[in-house]
């Protein structure tokens, strides 16, 4: 990885395309220190903490934005979720699939339509997260003529950051190394590394005062978090080839012989979607109790404390619901029919395989075999930090999820890069 990002400094283009993308980076992270007006921020990480973990998974996508108040609080949730929903409508309405099929002009008015949901978005969480601070206290002004500007003002600042940030991840596409949202995404995720290691030195400390056993559970965690990184470099690089052979085809005089080629599936296809997906459906209930400050021991508080983050139910739950949605992802993401009659055309077929129904069944086998893989995986990542902090009754957050973007992120930024070295120091047959 070293050696790919020196020789791409090498490379004047390359060169710029890298600094620029570290320039915006740069005015990233320094919008996510500028406070947004009449909330005091000393009120909001312990409500973080008691509200469950959809708000610290929003407080780790917006890189501790969040929990400190800034103008880039929500990061690019809004966008993220604003995406899932546009997937899912140009599956449902037979006029937006037609539009993604158009080519560069459909999709400039699909991406449209994005960003007008995420703005929508953005408007009602800016308003939950209002709400919230105000129940809290964290509010300056929370009455009269000077309690609706104070919100006026939180809404219209945090709207307008999240917009800000999707603006400067089209930039980081247009001009930059490309993939500019997962760019932003992984820039704040990052930013959180130096408190992760200062929670580490502080069991350290903790074991140097007597509790010997924090002596033991730093290595365990360091170990299970390297574990974490390969076990998500595997799934991230590991496929399924399913070969394809191409009937032979004359031209003119000559008999051209058929060529080989081959389908991939991914296993991680669908990537972090899911957990994004299930985070978002249990964070919930938990977000209910914080809302309207329900009470220990009443009937609602206890309904929904049934799906507390440090409860079982809820690790199983997640569980589930992360198989299903990553299921529900590659449906959308592969028709084995599709496929199958674009193989008919291209006289192309899979050995061994008659064509038409038998390669669309055979099609669909392997993908349900690879998207369980797939979906296992996920799983065990995601659920892995709620059964260890049961098991050691300790709440450190090994992020499975961050972890996941981390590395999907950088392992997709290096091949990026190595296209942009390769497109440079092609030379063409005439030169």
């Amino acid at each position: 990885m070293f050696e790919i990002f020196s020789k791409a400094f090498g490379i004047k283009d390359v060169k710029n395309k890298l600094l620029f993308t570290l320039l915006i980076i740069i005015v990233y992270r320094l919008g996510a220190a500028i406070p947004v007006p009449f909330i005091d921020a000393s009120y909001i990480e312990s409500t973080i903490n008691q509200a469950g973990s959809f708000l610290g998974y929003l407080d780790i996508m917006s890189g501790g934005g969040l929990s400190t108040a800034t103008i880039f609080a929500m990061s690019i949730v809004p966008y993220i979720n604003s995406s899932i929903i546009v997937q899912l409508l140009t599956v449902a309405i037979p006029a937006l699939e037609r539009l993604q099929k158009e080519g560069e002009q459909g999709r400039k008015k699909i991406t449209k339509l994005t960003r007008y949901i995420t703005v929508g978005l953005a408007i009602v969480q800016s308003f939950g997260y209002y709400g919230l601070l105000r129940k809290e206290g964290a509010i300056k002004y929370i009455s009269g003529f000077e309690g609706i500007f104070a919100a006026i003002v939180i809404m219209a600042t945090l709207t307008a950051g999240t917009a800000f940030i999707v603006w400067l991840g089209e930039r980081v596409s247009e001009k930059g190394i490309g993939n500019g949202i997962s760019i932003i995404l992984f820039a704040g995720i990052v930013s959180r590394a130096p408190s992760a290691i200062a929670s580490l030195w502080h069991m350290i400390e903790m074991g140097t005062n007597g509790q010997y056993k924090y002596f033991a559970y730093v290595p365990i965690i360091i170990l299970i978090f390297l574990t974490m990184i390969v076990f998500i470099v595997l799934m991230h690089l590991s496929e399924r080839r399913i070969p394809i052979q191409y009937a032979k085809r004359v031209v003119g005089r000559k008999m051209y012989a058929g060529q080989s080629a081959h389908i991939p599936i991914k296993v991680s296809m669908s990537g972090v979607m899911p957990i994004i997906f299930a985070s978002s459906i249990l964070g919930i209930p938990s977000m209910i109790i914080g809302f309207f400050n329900l009470e220990p021991g009443t009937f609602w508080y206890d309904f929904f404390s049934v799906l507390k983050y440090d409860s079982w139910t809820y690790a199983i739950v997640y569980f589930v619901l992360i198989i299903a949605f990553n299921f529900f992802y590659v449906t959308i993401q592969y028709n084995p029919i599709e496929i199958a009659n674009n193989l008919r055309k291209s006289n192309g077929s899979i050995p061994g395989i008659r064509p038409g129904k038998s390669t669309s069944d055979y099609i669909s086998k392997v993908l349900w075999r690879i998207s369980m893989i797939g979906a296992m995986g996920l799983g065990i990542i995601a659920v892995f930090p709620i059964i260890f902090s049961k098991v050691t009754q300790q709440n450190i957050s090994l992020g499975g999820t961050s972890i996941i973007i981390v590395v999907g992120v950088a392992l997709e930024t290096v091949r990026v890069i190595e296209s942009h070295l390769t497109k440079q120091q092609h030379r063409g047959f005439l030169e």
